[in-house]
């Protein structure tokens, strides 16, 4: 009899931080290793957010908060939605977890029923599909194209709804491609939603703070108030502040899907710790200079990726407008035989093999729902991104 129960095998181990493991496994043993499937800034947390967590631990503030964040916090993020994206939210209709997974996971547990669909274009965020799964609703994934940014387009949104359409999910800039909607992509995304008034929307903002090439970022309820009352604007401090670490997510909605939240949340893991609330506190609150010089070196490290990838034989790499990742195409190594004699016939042999041969952990497109691609992470330093794409190109000109 297994142990586990039947929502649980449902799911498959979320393969970037599978892959990220077997990296170290191998640094580990001795290999020369350069992991490129960490989705995390290497920018340490700055000082001021630092100072603020320690002042909190001298100042005792280490009991219990609300279950879903502390008033102090809920301002700031209140203060944050109509300073940056021209929201007006109350402290009723913000919700904060211990990160932005909790947060979606939260939502999607308080709303779905068996048989609801969620409709989440491809390539999405590993997890995505299966916290839809565990909470008992179906996913139905939607396949985007290099050549449309690797975003939905309003004719395939219009397509995949159906009467049992319950959420839409929205990531942008995207994790995995790095794709970002412009402000006119939303509207025409948004007028599909206009006309099924049953279908809610759920937007990933969390890497909101970094997108490049004078793109202006907006987000969907924005950019139409019409859906305001149905959209969860989820965003979080990890990878604009580089705080994945202290696990805090929050978003805003309407106050009756917030407070099912709530009571999701008060039943589960109660509050995020009172400590990281108080350093998201001086994140929101604080200065906030360091945010474009960051998003320009990720910009500079997505100019250099993008130029070697597409040096490479066999690949081809899109300029994305946002986030860290790069979602590169390796079709043209399809159906060759890599160094080891074993023949490439998917993105995951190509990353398998490419880890074996050279040392690069890159996560493979099928995890993210469409092939043949892989992303790779290129929040790391110039030098070992030259390093990692110098063997990538090594690889792909050994395979025959």
């Amino acid at each position: 009899m297994s142990l586990e129960s039947a929502a649980l095998r449902r799911i498959a181990p979320s393969a970037t931080i599978a892959i990220s493991a077997k990296a170290r496994a191998l640094k580990a043993a001795g290999r020369d290793v350069i992991a490129l499937s960490a989705g995390e800034p290497d920018f340490d947390t700055p000082d001021n957010i630092k100072n603020a967590a320690i002042e909190a631990i001298k100042a005792g503030k280490t009991k219990y908060t609300d279950p879903d964040g502390m008033p102090e916090l809920k301002a700031a993020i209140c203060a944050k939605f109509k300073r940056e994206n021209g929201l007006e939210y109350k402290p009723s209709q913000i919700h904060v977890a211990p990160g932005g997974k909790p947060v979606i996971y939260n939502a999607l547990v308080a709303t779905l029923n068996p048989g609801d669909e969620v409709i989440i274009p491809a390539p999405y965020w590993v997890s995505y599909p299966d916290m839809t799964l565990l909470a008992g609703g179906t996913p139905v994934s939607v396949e985007t194209t290099a050549e449309s940014g690797f975003k939905i387009t309003p004719e395939a949104l219009e397509a995949a709804i159906t009467p049992k359409t319950k959420w839409l999910i929205i990531n942008s800039p995207s994790n995995p491609s790095g794709g970002a909607y412009s402000r006119a992509e939303l509207q025409a995304i948004a007028d599909v939603l206009l006309r099924h008034p049953q279908v809610w929307v759920l937007t990933d903002d969390m890497y909101e703070h970094l997108v490049f090439d004078d793109f202006e970022f907006t987000t969907i309820a924005q950019v139409e108030p019409k859906l305001y009352d149905r959209t969860l604007t989820m965003n979080g401090v990890s990878k604009g502040y580089s705080m994945t670490g202290w696990r805090i997510g929050y978003a805003a909605g309407p106050e009756p899907l917030i407070k099912a939240m709530g009571k999701m949340i008060s039943q589960t893991t109660s509050n995020p710790c009172s400590i990281s609330q108080w350093a998201a506190l001086e994140a929101l609150n604080g200065t906030q200079d360091f945010i474009k010089p960051n998003a320009k070196l990720f910009q500079e490290r997505r100019d250099l990726v993008v130029s070697m990838l597409n040096q490479a034989t066999g690949l081809h790499c899109p300029t994305p407008e946002g986030a860290f990742y790069v979602y590169p195409s390796c079709a043209g190594l399809i159906g060759k035989t890599a160094p080891s004699g074993k023949v490439i016939e998917s993105d995951e042999d190509f990353a398998t093999e490419l880890l074996e041969s050279e040392g690069v952990a890159v996560v493979h497109g099928a995890a993210f729902g469409l092939s043949p691609f892989f992303r790779i992470s290129y929040a790391t330093s110039n030098e070992v991104l030259e390093d990692a794409c110098s063997r990538i190109q090594r690889f792909c000109a050994s395979v025959k």
